[in-house]
Protein backbone atom coordinates (compact mmCIF):
# COMPACT_ATOMS: atom_id res chain seq x y z
CA UNK A 1 0.00 0.00 0.00
CA UNK A 2 2.70 2.47 1.07
CA UNK A 3 4.26 1.65 -2.74
CA UNK A 4 0.87 2.62 -4.11
CA UNK A 5 0.69 5.68 -2.17
CA UNK A 6 4.43 6.96 -3.35
CA UNK A 7 3.62 6.27 -7.45
CA UNK A 8 0.17 7.87 -6.62
CA UNK A 9 1.14 11.09 -4.67
CA UNK A 10 4.07 11.55 -7.06
CA UNK A 11 2.14 11.74 -10.13
CA UNK A 12 0.10 14.44 -8.56
CA UNK A 13 3.17 16.09 -8.20
CA UNK A 14 4.60 15.83 -11.27
CA UNK A 15 1.22 17.76 -12.49
CA UNK A 16 2.21 20.28 -10.26
CA UNK A 17 0.15 23.33 -8.79
CA UNK A 18 -2.91 23.89 -10.93
CA UNK A 19 -7.10 24.88 -11.03
CA UNK A 20 -7.86 21.84 -9.08
CA UNK A 21 -4.54 21.24 -7.19
CA UNK A 22 -2.72 23.06 -4.65
CA UNK A 23 0.48 22.26 -2.42
CA UNK A 24 0.88 23.27 1.44
CA UNK A 25 3.97 22.96 3.44
CA UNK A 26 2.02 23.67 6.53
CA UNK A 27 -1.55 24.89 7.41
CA UNK A 28 -1.04 27.78 9.86
CA UNK A 29 -4.50 29.64 9.36
CA UNK A 30 -7.75 28.03 9.51
CA UNK A 31 -9.01 31.35 7.83
CA UNK A 32 -6.38 31.53 5.24
CA UNK A 33 -6.74 28.08 4.19
CA UNK A 34 -11.03 28.41 4.24
CA UNK A 35 -10.40 30.50 1.28
CA UNK A 36 -8.35 27.42 -0.96
CA UNK A 37 -11.51 25.04 0.28
CA UNK A 38 -13.90 28.00 -0.53
CA UNK A 39 -12.60 28.73 -3.76
CA UNK A 40 -12.40 25.04 -4.49
CA UNK A 41 -15.93 24.21 -4.01
CA UNK A 42 -16.96 26.98 -6.37
CA UNK A 43 -15.44 26.29 -9.28
CA UNK A 44 -13.97 23.05 -10.04
CA UNK A 45 -13.43 20.96 -7.03
CA UNK A 46 -10.26 20.16 -6.41
CA UNK A 47 -7.22 18.88 -3.95
CA UNK A 48 -4.83 19.92 -1.68
CA UNK A 49 -1.52 18.10 -0.38
CA UNK A 50 -0.46 19.01 2.72
CA UNK A 51 2.93 18.42 3.10
CA UNK A 52 4.68 19.17 0.21
CA UNK A 53 6.33 22.33 -0.35
CA UNK A 54 5.93 24.75 -3.96
CA UNK A 55 8.54 23.29 -5.26
CA UNK A 56 7.18 19.61 -4.92
CA UNK A 57 9.41 18.57 -2.48
CA UNK A 58 7.99 16.34 0.31
CA UNK A 59 8.20 17.35 3.64
CA UNK A 60 5.40 15.48 4.96
CA UNK A 61 3.24 16.77 8.01
CA UNK A 62 4.15 16.40 11.63
CA UNK A 63 1.07 15.97 13.43
CA UNK A 64 -2.46 15.62 13.11
CA UNK A 65 -3.18 19.47 14.10
CA UNK A 66 -3.22 19.93 9.86
CA UNK A 67 -6.27 17.90 9.81
CA UNK A 68 -8.13 19.52 12.84
CA UNK A 69 -7.34 22.95 11.10
CA UNK A 70 -8.77 21.93 7.72
CA UNK A 71 -11.91 20.65 10.27
CA UNK A 72 -12.13 23.92 11.41
CA UNK A 73 -11.54 26.10 7.90
CA UNK A 74 -14.39 23.68 6.50
CA UNK A 75 -16.53 24.39 9.31
CA UNK A 76 -15.74 27.15 11.44
CA UNK A 77 -14.64 29.87 8.59
CA UNK A 78 -16.35 28.58 5.61
CA UNK A 79 -20.24 29.30 5.04
CA UNK A 80 -21.93 26.74 3.93
CA UNK A 81 -19.62 24.35 5.21
CA UNK A 82 -17.85 22.61 2.72
CA UNK A 83 -17.68 18.80 2.93
CA UNK A 84 -14.36 17.02 2.10
CA UNK A 85 -12.38 13.83 2.22
CA UNK A 86 -8.97 13.26 3.77
CA UNK A 87 -5.96 10.65 3.32
CA UNK A 88 -3.13 10.00 4.92
CA UNK A 89 -0.40 9.18 2.27
CA UNK A 90 3.28 7.64 3.37
CA UNK A 91 5.94 8.97 0.77
CA UNK A 92 9.41 8.51 1.24
CA UNK A 93 8.64 7.31 5.34
CA UNK A 94 6.62 10.87 5.78
CA UNK A 95 2.97 11.41 6.15
CA UNK A 96 1.56 13.58 3.40
CA UNK A 97 -2.32 14.70 4.01
CA UNK A 98 -4.43 14.80 0.76
CA UNK A 99 -7.82 16.84 1.05
CA UNK A 100 -10.33 16.43 -1.70
CA UNK A 101 -12.83 18.62 -2.14
CA UNK A 102 -15.91 18.15 -4.73
CA UNK A 103 -17.31 21.18 -6.60
CA UNK A 104 -20.22 22.51 -4.67
CA UNK A 105 -24.07 22.29 -5.83
CA UNK A 106 -24.33 24.69 -2.58
CA UNK A 107 -22.67 27.77 -4.21
CA UNK A 108 -21.71 30.27 -3.62
CA UNK A 109 -19.79 29.17 -0.63
CA UNK A 110 -18.21 32.25 1.79
CA UNK A 111 -14.39 32.34 4.02
CA UNK A 112 -14.86 34.24 6.89
CA UNK A 113 -12.20 37.33 6.54
CA UNK A 114 -9.69 38.96 9.28
CA UNK A 115 -12.48 41.73 9.51
CA UNK A 116 -15.25 38.76 9.84
CA UNK A 117 -16.59 39.89 6.50
CA UNK A 118 -18.05 36.67 4.08
CA UNK A 119 -15.94 36.44 0.84
CA UNK A 120 -16.56 34.52 -2.04
CA UNK A 121 -13.75 33.29 -3.71
CA UNK A 122 -13.15 31.26 -7.35
CA UNK A 123 -10.13 29.35 -8.78
CA UNK A 124 -8.56 30.17 -11.86
CA UNK A 125 -5.70 28.47 -12.29
CA UNK A 126 -3.34 27.64 -9.76
CA UNK A 127 -4.55 30.95 -8.10
CA UNK A 128 -7.98 32.22 -5.49
CA UNK A 129 -9.60 35.16 -6.86
CA UNK A 130 -12.56 36.96 -4.86
CA UNK A 131 -15.48 36.67 -6.95
CA UNK A 132 -17.76 39.45 -8.72
CA UNK A 133 -21.21 40.81 -8.42
CA UNK A 134 -21.88 38.94 -11.57
CA UNK A 135 -20.54 36.18 -10.97
CA UNK A 136 -21.86 35.61 -7.36
CA UNK A 137 -25.09 36.33 -8.55
CA UNK A 138 -25.10 33.74 -11.62
CA UNK A 139 -24.13 31.12 -8.84
CA UNK A 140 -27.44 32.30 -7.19
CA UNK A 141 -29.27 32.35 -9.80
CA UNK A 142 -28.07 28.75 -10.41
CA UNK A 143 -29.40 27.59 -6.86
CA UNK A 144 -33.05 28.69 -7.65
CA UNK A 145 -35.33 25.72 -7.14
CA UNK A 146 -37.70 28.08 -9.54
CA UNK A 147 -37.52 29.54 -12.43
CA UNK A 148 -36.55 33.11 -13.30
CA UNK A 149 -38.70 35.35 -15.40
CA UNK A 150 -36.87 37.54 -17.88
CA UNK A 151 -37.69 40.18 -19.91
CA UNK A 152 -36.34 40.09 -23.19
CA UNK A 153 -35.87 43.68 -24.87
CA UNK A 154 -34.02 46.06 -26.96
CA UNK A 155 -31.36 46.06 -24.04
CA UNK A 156 -30.65 42.06 -24.67
CA UNK A 157 -30.53 42.34 -28.09
CA UNK A 158 -27.62 44.77 -27.91
CA UNK A 159 -25.30 43.27 -26.05
CA UNK A 160 -26.43 39.92 -28.14
CA UNK A 161 -25.32 41.87 -31.10
CA UNK A 162 -21.85 43.02 -29.54
CA UNK A 163 -20.64 39.66 -28.66
CA UNK A 164 -21.51 38.35 -31.83
CA UNK A 165 -17.92 38.95 -33.24
CA UNK A 166 -16.47 35.66 -32.08
CA UNK A 167 -14.14 37.17 -29.46
CA UNK A 168 -14.29 37.67 -25.49
CA UNK A 169 -15.02 40.83 -24.32
CA UNK A 170 -14.64 42.01 -20.94
CA UNK A 171 -17.45 44.45 -19.01
CA UNK A 172 -15.51 47.83 -19.86
CA UNK A 173 -15.51 46.64 -23.66
CA UNK A 174 -19.27 45.78 -23.68
CA UNK A 175 -19.90 49.32 -22.10
CA UNK A 176 -18.08 51.32 -24.60
CA UNK A 177 -20.47 50.11 -27.34
CA UNK A 178 -23.36 49.96 -25.94
CA UNK A 179 -23.13 52.47 -23.22
CA UNK A 180 -25.49 51.19 -20.91
CA UNK A 181 -24.71 52.25 -16.88
CA UNK A 182 -22.75 49.67 -15.11
CA UNK A 183 -26.05 48.60 -13.00
CA UNK A 184 -27.51 48.14 -15.93
CA UNK A 185 -24.98 46.06 -18.21
CA UNK A 186 -24.57 44.37 -15.55
CA UNK A 187 -27.98 43.28 -14.40
CA UNK A 188 -28.57 42.04 -18.80
CA UNK A 189 -24.76 40.14 -18.47
CA UNK A 190 -26.32 37.83 -15.52
CA UNK A 191 -29.52 37.14 -17.19
CA UNK A 192 -27.96 35.98 -20.16
CA UNK A 193 -25.80 34.10 -18.37
CA UNK A 194 -27.96 32.03 -16.50
CA UNK A 195 -30.04 31.67 -19.59
CA UNK A 196 -26.92 30.33 -21.25
CA UNK A 197 -27.18 32.59 -24.04
CA UNK A 198 -23.94 34.39 -23.19
CA UNK A 199 -20.65 32.46 -21.72
CA UNK A 200 -17.52 33.09 -19.50
CA UNK A 201 -14.73 33.03 -19.32
CA UNK A 202 -11.45 33.94 -16.12
CA UNK A 203 -8.05 35.84 -16.55
CA UNK A 204 -7.19 35.75 -12.93
CA UNK A 205 -9.86 38.49 -11.87
CA UNK A 206 -10.96 39.48 -15.20
CA UNK A 207 -14.48 38.02 -16.17
CA UNK A 208 -14.73 38.00 -20.20
CA UNK A 209 -17.95 37.26 -22.15
CA UNK A 210 -19.04 35.84 -25.11
CA UNK A 211 -22.02 34.18 -27.28
CA UNK A 212 -22.63 30.75 -26.43
CA UNK A 213 -21.99 28.16 -29.43
CA UNK A 214 -25.60 27.17 -30.22
CA UNK A 215 -25.98 23.24 -31.11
Amino acid sequence: MRGDDEKYIRDLIAEGEHQQQDFKFEITSSRKIAKTLVAFANTDGGRLLIGVKDNGKISGIKTDEEYYMIEAAASLFSKPEIPFESHHRIVEGKTILEITILPSEKKPHYARSEENRWLAYHRVNDKNFLADYILLQVWKREKRTRGTFIVYSDNEQKVLETLNTGEWLDLNEIHEQTRFGKKTLQQILINLVSLQAVKMSFREEQIRFALEEQP
